[in-house]
């Protein structure tokens, strides 16, 4: 006798695997469903199936998808790609341990940036000091085992910058310029003509800064410098990006890298 439980025998089966298809997966329709990966697939000589991998095109998108220009994908993808010929300067600002100097060196040992030759530029005290100063960076560097093909000692960083340089960066800060009194909500969000004055020697040092790294590492091919580090509380947001600006803008690919004052560089006295 049987007794019926009001199921379907063959609905009570477990389902049987989805039936393949050259063209794709048996969907519960009976439909296919495309198995492609996103970045698209095809076939080879002997009918195996291979990935193509997306094209940076792809890859990388700006806002809402948009395409990004060439320009962009190049500066974003610099680090994978084979560079030619040329120099990786290295502005060593301050003594932060030698964290500045040792990340584009450790770059230059790379199979990428192997073509790139170590240029290092340090800023000097005194000017009738320029052939000792570099006579001693050069010790220091041999010391250290760091591969360069040049030492340049920069003596005139103090210097008044150029009226046109100046001008350019009064423009830069326009729109962040307090118009009379900061009120507390607006303090470190607003420039005021106190902080200017207050600031202004080493405004001038930035804005002298970008017009040496124009003048000599315009045509580098990718530039690293000694984050300039500001009192704390003593310069406002605008103003401090405003010097970072001032000295990145319209330049070749550009590190800023500052250490804690940990000595990351060793010699053998």
């Amino acid at each position: 006798m049987t007794v019926n439980d009001g199921t379907d025998s063959e609905s009570s089966t477990p389902p049987s695997s989805p039936k393949l298809d050259r063209g794709g997966v048996v969907g519960a329709g009976g439909g296919t469903e495309d198995t492609a990966a996103p970045g698209g697939a095809e076939e080879d000589g002997g009918g195996r199936r291979k990935h193509r991998l997306p094209s940076m095109v792809n890859l990388y998108r700006g806002p809402g998808g948009s395409e990004l220009s060439k320009d962009v994908l190049n500066n974003i993808t610099i680090f994978m790609k084979k560079q030619r010929k040329g120099t990786i300067d290295v502005w060593w600002l301050y003594d932060d341990g030698g964290l500045t100097l040792l990340v584009p060196y450790i770059l230059s040992t790379r199979s990428q940036w192997s073509q790139c030759k170590l240029r290092v530029f340090a800023l000097a005290n005194r000017k009738d000091e320029l052939d000792i100063e570099q006579r001693s960076m050069a010790n220091l560097l041999a010391k250290f085992r760091i591969d360069y093909s040049d030492v340049i000692v920069i003596p005139d960083v103090a210097k008044k910058a150029q009226e046109s340089s100046k001008l350019a960066f009064d423009q830069l800060i326009e729109n962040f310029k307090a118009p009379g009194e900061i009120s507390e909500e607006d303090e470190g969000v607003l420039i005021s003509e106190a902080e200017l004055l207050g600031q202004r020697e080493k405004t001038n040092r930035h804005i002298r800064l970008k017009e040496l790294l124009v003048e000599n590492s315009k045509d580098s091919s990718l530039i690293v410098m000694t984050l300039p580090m500001p009192r704390k509380t003593s310069v406002s947001a605008p103003l401090y990006m405003a010097w970072l600006d001032t000295l990145t803008s319209d330049l070749p690919p550009f590190i800023l890298i500052r250490g804690n004052q940990t000595s990351v560089l060793t010699y053998y006295s």
